[in-house]
């Protein structure tokens, strides 16, 4: 039976790509177990890949912050729309697969990608494009940092997280947050 979730420590080496969660073309959550101190944090959660494609989760400027790297050409972005206060608190991305991937043409599944602080939805974002088959070529999955060429060039790596990760979990069961007042306002709009 294949693993359905990967639980990631900060102030460890990258973990290569045949060694942990395959996130590509499937819904997948990533979710930062955290303190933030008085005064805020700032730094990388979470990323695999580089600057040729893949992923970060990360806070900046107060908030939470996740962006997707589609093979070099194309950056999607998704931001909180309020900081994340001080405290322990859940961090959470998730990734919700909208259609079917194109790898013939070189696309990865299509989806929606939404973030969460304690379950409560705080911003998303559409992110058309995915790499098909694989993330960069350097894929190694860091925790607490963004070492090399960074995923984005919205921070300089390796923008370490200045708060503390008790571990960050990347689940690949398939099991997202369900958003019980969208679907209830979905509902009563058909009526």
């Amino acid at each position: 039976m294949d693993r359905t979730s990967y639980v990631f420590y900060p102030r460890t080496q990258g973990v290569p790509v045949n060694a942990t969660a395959n996130i590509l073309n499937r819904p997948y959550s990533i979710t930062a177990d955290v303190e933030i101190p008085q005064g805020g944090a700032d730094g990388v959660l979470l990323s695999q890949g580089g600057n040729d494609g893949g992923y970060a989760l990360y806070v900046q400027n107060g908030k939470l912050s996740h962006a997707y790297n589609y093979v070099g050409r194309n950056l999607y972005y998704v931001e909180s729309s309020e900081a994340v206060p001080p405290g322990r608190h859940q961090l959470r991305f998730e990734f919700e697969v909208t259609d079917k991937p194109d790898i013939a043409h070189g696309k990865g599944a299509p989806g929606k990608g939404q973030l969460y602080i304690d379950g409560k939805l705080v911003g998303q974002s559409d992110i058309p494009l995915t790499n098909p088959l694989a993330i960069g070529l350097l894929s190694t999955i860091v925790c607490g940092s963004d070492a090399g060429a960074p995923v984005t060039p919205k921070y300089k790596p390796p923008f370490p997280f200045t708060g503390k990760i008790h571990k960050v979990t990347v689940d690949v069961s398939g099991e997202l947050i369900r958003d019980h007042e969208a679907e209830l306002r979905r509902h009563l709009a058909r009526q």
